[in-house]
């Protein structure tokens, strides 16, 4: 480690990731609007996912309907609340309901 007596791992002003975020694959956004867009039968890739999720939800599959549903309305919001007493440190996590 750099500094042995601080709790840092890295000096003042040293970056812990110095080449930054990793980039995008440019191709990948082709490729997956390529494979999404393929035909079979007349239909889309993309629709006929959505349709086998669909058919899989309506069948009650509970973990097809909140993809479906999270991708069409968003997550449900969450309420996050911490507190800090002495050295303990306590977080609740409640569901909201929209």
């Amino acid at each position: 480690m750099a500094n042995e007596g601080n709790l840092k791992p890295f000096k003042k002003g040293q970056s812990g990731n110095p080449n930054g975020r990793p980039k995008n694959l440019p191709q990948l956004d082709a490729l997956l609007a390529d494979v999404l867009g393929e035909e079979k039968d007349g239909i889309e890739a993309a629709k006929a996912i959505l349709m086998a999720l669909r058919a899989k939800a309506t069948k009650g599959d509970v973990r097809a309907a909140e993809v479906l549903l999270d991708r069409a309305y968003g997550k449900a919001k969450q309420d996050v609340r911490h507190e800090v007493t002495s050295n303990q440190l306590e977080v609740v996590v409640k569901r909201m309901d929209k």
